[in-house]
């Protein structure tokens, strides 16, 4: 499942008429890299959920073939949109993905090591993405055998090791079964599990990382999807730049025109967006620019 419900409040303006999951990256929108990575694992059934934006979040989600979605008409949060689409998922674990992290990760690897945790300890109950930190930093806590210990400020038992959780994990079909339907999956489902003894799992992921829900964070996102194809530039179809314009660290989504002269730098510019050269650190949609704070 794909959790795409949210305001993206930190993301305004930028997702004040659209919904955070939809807003590009790269070549497409965010929501396209976690459903081709899900879709390439082979995941199946995938329902992802919506309320901001829930027509646009629709249509898009239609052009990919078995791909579901579950409208919420009020927000129930992370654990009750889970719990909500119950019966899109079908039985079994799930495996969760917010919509807004850009990860790199390989889904499989992250079931296999999950079905391997409930095969040495039946009473696992989810297994959890994180990035590893320095003891007590972060909000999640590990031991020596990796299991989590801390969330938040809560602890069970002594850490060796602290971490970020990057909204990936794999619930099993027993914890399925005690989620809210409304409420958070952290505060609301793996606090208490922790607090009655249930063991939850860390996966380590060490490779970086992307949090799309503040501009910052959006535009460095843009900066390393180029980085990672060895460019400094990406020019949709049927964008143009004037001659005397040179992009760096630029995205130019499809039909965005950039007029003027001088750099453009570290700039993302939306789908039929136009903008003026020289600018830099700013998102360009087509109704505003957008600055980002370095």
């Amino acid at each position: 499942m794909v959790l795409a419900a949210g305001f993206g409040t930190r993301l305004r303006p930028l997702t004040d008429g659209l919904p955070k999951a939809l807003v590009p990256v790269g070549d497409r929108p965010a929501l396209a890299h976690a459903l081709d990575r899900l879709l390439g694992a082979g995941a199946k059934p995938i329902v992802v959920n919506a309320h901001h934006g829930a027509a646009d979040l629709r249509r898009y989600v239609e052009t990919f073939a078995g791909v579901r979605v579950s409208e919420e008409p009020e927000l129930l949060g992370t654990a009750g949109g889970v719990a909500r689409a119950d019966a899109l998922l079908g039985s079994g674990d799930v495996f969760i993905w917010n919509a807004d992290m850009l990860v790199d990760v390989d889904p499989a690897e992250i079931a296999q090591a999950h079905a391997d945790a409930i095969a040495t300890d039946p009473t696992t109950e989810a297994t959890l993405v994180v990035k590893p930190r320095p003891k007590n930093e972060g909000p999640v806590g590990l031991n020596d055998a990796g299991t989590i210990v801390r969330l938040r400020d809560e602890r069970v038992a002594e850490e060796t090791q602290g971490g970020d959780f990057l909204g990936i994990h794999v619930l099993t079909a027993f914890s399925r079964r005690r989620l809210p339907p409304l409420g958070c999956l952290v505060g609301d489902h793996y606090l208490p599990a922790l607090r009655r003894g249930t063991k939850l799992r860390g996966f380590p992921y060490e490779a970086p990382w992307f949090d799309i829900g503040s501009l910052g964070r959006y535009v460095d996102a843009n900066v390393a999807w180029l980085a990672a194809r060895g460019r400094t530039s990406w020019i949709g179809e049927g964008a143009t730049v004037a001659k005397g314009v040179l992009l760096k660290d630029v995205v130019l989504g499809k039909g965005a025109s950039v007029h003027g002269a001088g750099v453009l730098e570290r700039c993302v510019v939306w789908p039929a967006a136009h903008v003026t050269a020289p600018l830099a650190n700013a998102v360009v949609t087509p109704g505003a620019i957008v600055r980002v704070p370095v």
